[in-house]
């Protein structure tokens, strides 16, 4: 990427402190990052807890993962020093982002009130679990205790099972990919007013959208069926489900009658093409019985055949991926989200870029995320602390 091309990245010239930890902040930091915004990342002087999983196992994956493009140093912001040293910085920042519990900064002096008299463009962006009002407000909150309390885990599983977890962090993520779109709102905002809006998530708010289809079919009837398995979160939809293959398993969506058609001609079942089966409606009544006919129909037949089939037929479908399969499919690694690097901490890893593109620009350039208080020494220069306080704080380990 040239000069130029950095240049034309939206985000270029904002400045970011990224006080977050875990996933949801720092995945909103890392979008401001492959966005072009210069993100300052504060962890501990022993490490962020993410960057302490054992490596040998794969566990530390997403450290690197979620903190690429970044700037790394080292602060205990518990100590009046290290408080001291966020004050300084903030005049130099566009945009602080945090994630602890509502009240948190307030009560280390490094609250919003306190930042923003400091600095009155500073953006003051946080992400908590459940907001500031209500009876949760300051109850602990982790991606399993919000997909436990949103309704995610009682949605999730087949009828007769107790309520599972969703298998990915949804929760952390919908609130990072939220706060990412507040802070770009906020920073629109202020350009054209002046206003520094202080931008916040709830885990908990961010995730109630997804249940839609699910929350439909409760509010419609109190005795609805809560977990669905593979099919329509709703039983709106039919076929919806997860089917045999030759050599594992196949999702199918038909969302309208043209659909089910094409999957007919192309499963060799227009025998199915009957007025009882006409509608959607029709469908969702006879669900079993067009699922079962279906897994028949697909059984014998690789996810393989099954995708060139379906797809020329324009049915919606894909084959269901084990997570080894993902890491290496070929169209994310040819249009760039995924990468294989050799990173300088945890050695040889598949690692993402961001889903966020700008047509017409090549991709951010990709920074491995670096060691621990890599810039420590850098960003503290530029406020005027010179090595002779560097070794006092080292020595406080306030740094």
């Amino acid at each position: 990427m040239t000069p130029s091309d950095m240049a034309a990245l939206p985000l270029r010239g904002v400045r970011v402190l990224d006080l977050s930890r875990i996933y949801s902040g720092p995945y909103c930091t890392f979008l401001l990052a492959m966005a072009g915004a210069e993100v300052i990342k504060v962890e501990t002087p022993d490490g962020e807890h993410l960057r302490k999983r054992n490596a040998n196992t794969g566990a530390a994956l997403p450290f690197p993962m979620l903190n690429a493009n970044k700037r790394f140093m080292t602060l205990d912001i518990k100590m009046p020093r290290g408080r001291d040293i966020v004050r300084a910085l903030v005049p130099r920042m566009d945009v602080l982002v945090e994630n602890f519990r509502p009240d948190v900064m307030d009560q280390l002096g490094l609250g919003r009130k306190t930042l923003t008299e400091i600095n009155p463009r500073l953006i003051y962006a946080s992400i908590n679990g459940f907001g500031r009002e209500g009876p949760y407000r300051n109850d602990a909150a982790m991606d399993l205790t919000i997909q436990a309390r949103s309704g995610i885990m009682d949605s999730t599983g087949f009828p007769d099972n107790p309520p599972v977890k969703a298998g990915p962090a949804i929760c952390d993520f919908y609130a990072g990919v939220h706060l990412y779109g507040a802070i770009v709102s906020a920073l629109l905002h202020r350009e054209r007013t002046g206003e520094a809006l202080a931008p916040e998530v709830a885990m908990l708010d961010a995730i109630y959208p997804s249940l839609c289809s699910n929350l439909a079919m409760a509010m419609a009837d109190g005795n609805y069926v809560r977990r669905t398995g593979n099919r329509h979160g709703g039983l709106s939809q039919c076929p919806y489900n997860v089917y045999p293959a030759a050599d594992g398993y196949f999702a199918i969506i038909c969302i309208n009658d043209r659909h089910w058609r094409g999957l007919l001609r192309a499963l060799g079942r227009e025998d199915l093409d009957q007025p009882r089966f006409a509608t959607i409606s029709d469908r969702v009544k006879h669900m079993d019985y067009i699922d079962a006919e279906l897994a028949k129909a697909t059984a014998s037949k690789t996810r393989g055949d099954l995708a060139v089939a379906l797809n020329a037929a324009g049915v919606p479908c894909g084959p269901v991926h084990s997570l080894t399969e993902v890491i290496h499919d070929p169209h994310l690694h040819a249009n760039g989200m995924l990468r294989e690097i050799d990173h300088p901490e945890f050695g040889p890893l598949t690692l993402s870029h961001s889903p966020l593109r700008f047509l017409g620009h090549p991709r951010t350039p990709y920074q491995p995320s670096q060691v621990l208080g890599a810039e420590t020494a850098s960003v503290l220069a530029e406020i005027g602390i010179g090595e002779a306080d560097l070794a006092a704080l080292h020595n406080d380990r306030v740094i």
